[in-house]
């Protein structure tokens, strides 16, 4: 381990690195161990028990986070037509269709989430390399290529706080719960509705214990183990 800072060392002192807290004592201390000077992202992190290597155990979905993430979301919408017009009255800040694609390619990348109406994926999939390693590229699987008539749900969802999750090479997820200002009740919602829609996307080919550890922290600072028990009986 790198050497860690004085404040770090403080906050990590107040964690017992071998106990497995309830959830409220686990976001109770991510609050008491913030000591950025900015509203920290809190995060929570899986350990499941499944392979990535193989297709049928891959772990991917959403959630609609019930008090949001604590960050304005800037919604890009691809669309053509009557669906750039209903994509513009649902909210989305940008709004079009290949002079958006020809604007990515030259670099621009200041948005959160694209959705994308499947008359333009074909154009769409070009921008692959640029969108994809970066989790911007849309896709049905998630919800993210939807009919005109779905656009202002999904963008709706998109503002209130709607997040992707998907499982890395080490059978882990990495997901934002909200900020170390949200209460603890705000934040134990969220939390809820993640580990509901995680438990959902179980694939049908994991076997054994789905939810192997729980982790969660604020940006910078130290891991909080939750118990996986209590975990697993949450319902959003």
């Amino acid at each position: 381990m790198g050497h860690r800072g004085r404040k770090y060392l403080e906050a990590a002192a107040k964690v017992d690195r071998q106990k497995n807290y309830s959830i409220g004592d686990a976001l109770r201390l991510v609050k008491e161990t913030t000591y950025t000077g900015f509203d920290a992202t809190v995060e929570t992190h899986f350990r499941l028990g499944v392979d990535p290597r193989h297709a049928e155990q891959q772990v991917r979905g959403t959630v609609v986070l019930p008090n949001g993430t604590g960050k304005q979301v800037r919604v890009l919408v691809f669309a053509e037509g009557d669906a750039q017009r209903v994509a513009q009255e649902a909210g989305a800040d940008y709004v079009g269709g290949d002079d958006l694609i020809q604007k990515i390619q030259g670099g621009w990348l200041d948005f959160d989430l694209t959705i994308a109406v499947p008359q333009v994926m074909g154009k769409v999939g070009r921008l692959g390399r640029v969108l994809g390693p970066r989790g911007l590229m849309p896709n049905p699987r998630v919800g993210t290529v939807v009919q005109a008539e779905d656009l202002p749900r999904v963008i709706r969802e998109a503002k209130q706080g709607r997040v992707e999750f998907r499982i890395d090479r080490g059978s882990n997820l990495h997901v934002p719960i909200g900020k170390s200002s949200f209460s603890e009740q705000q934040l134990q919602e969220n939390f809820a509705a993640l580990v509901a829609e995680v438990n959902k996307a179980r694939p049908s080919a994991a076997r054994g214990q789905f939810i192997r550890r729980l982790t969660v922290c604020s940006s910078m600072g130290p891991g909080i183990k939750i118990d996986v028990n209590e975990a697993q009986g949450v319902t959003a």
